[in-house]
């Protein structure tokens, strides 16, 4: 068996690729995810698998402590950020940096999460825009996890967090992506565990991730491929 461990944002790309591997090699892989946060500071703890999908500044991170095997690193995917709403409701005008603003100012409520990558961005865009500090009662946030749950159950009106983990919520629809000139890519990375006993398989897993022929899969999740096949 094969474990990984990786972040919410790759977690339904990951199930989706390793369901695949399993057919094809009739071998059993097993996904655990968490917000980025708290999977990285497990992994700190101790907490080992044999592959882990996290933020590439975490993956090298964990490189540099020698937990994770530095010549097994490789890149994963490249993920944007968006906005989504309750399924039903219409979709807001966020085509521009100015439409977004109108659109944010005139929301009841705006959720995001506080530990991931994206709910970091989330002041650093506000403040890009001019929200006031007025608007900040409004804002909703949870430590991590998928934020457009709230909305989904009618606790906000506009969830912003990263595409592939608002599409990853049933109950909300996708408005579409932030603005090219407000957008942050962000990219993540995959790497061995120093300690993995499975490191053929997992081996063969990072080259199965980076084919052209999951490149798709990436692309219904909301995530762009970044992987070089080797």
């Amino acid at each position: 068996m094969i474990k990984i461990l990786t972040s919410n944002a790759t977690h339904a790309v990951l199930n989706a690729l390793a369901r695949v591997f399993e057919r094809e090699t009739a071998r059993d892989v097993v996904v655990e995810h968490a917000s980025a946060q708290v999977m990285l500071a497990r992994i700190k703890n101790g907490e080992r698998a044999d592959v882990a999908v996290l933020n590439a500044p975490d993956i090298d991170e964990l490189v540099t402590l020698g937990v994770l095997a530095a010549d097994t690193r490789r890149p994963f995917a490249r993920s944007r950020i968006g906005i989504a709403v309750r399924a039903g409701r219409p979709h807001p005008d966020i085509s521009t940096p100015e439409s977004l603003k109108r659109t944010l100012l005139a929301a009841r409520s705006i959720a995001h999460t506080v530990h991931g990558a994206s709910g970091r961005y989330v002041p650093e865009l506000f403040e890009r825009l001019g929200i006031p500090d007025s608007a900040r009662p409004k804002i909703v946030t949870r430590p991590g996890g998928l934020i457009g749950e709230l909305v989904a159950a009618g606790e906000a009106e506009i969830a912003v967090q990263q595409i592939s983990e608002l599409l990853a919520v049933s109950g909300i629809e996708l408005v579409g992506p932030l603005p090219q000139a407000l957008q942050k890519t962000l990219e993540s990375a995959a790497a061995l565990f120093a300690e993995s006993d499975q490191r053929t398989a997992s081996e063969a897993l990072l080259r199965f991730f980076a084919a052209p022929s999951a490149a798709a899969t990436f692309t219904e999740r909301g995530l762009e491929s970044a992987g070089r096949n080797a």
